[in-house]
């Protein structure tokens, strides 16, 4: 199948907006997870989701403390 075979689009792609489901959080969930393609997808912010490597969380927790300290870390 080539791009010419493809119908014209007519309408705009509509961009899906997850936001965390922490409970209180607002932030935008940009991580989602689904165990199976039948199963809905749940989406967290990074702080929140549950998914995390080993080297993630230290990542996290080093930007945590430095926030607390008042450093800046990027």
């Amino acid at each position: 199948m080539s791009d010419t075979d493809k119908p014209a689009l007519t309408n705009a792609p509509q961009m899906y907006v997850h936001y965390c489901e922490e409970e209180g959080c607002k932030e935008w969930g940009g991580w989602g997870n689904s165990p199976s393609p039948v199963v809905p997808t749940r989406w967290w912010c990074f702080e929140h989701f549950p998914h995390k490597s080993y080297e993630q969380e230290q990542v996290l927790r080093r930007k945590r403390d430095a926030a607390e300290r008042g450093n800046i870390v990027q």
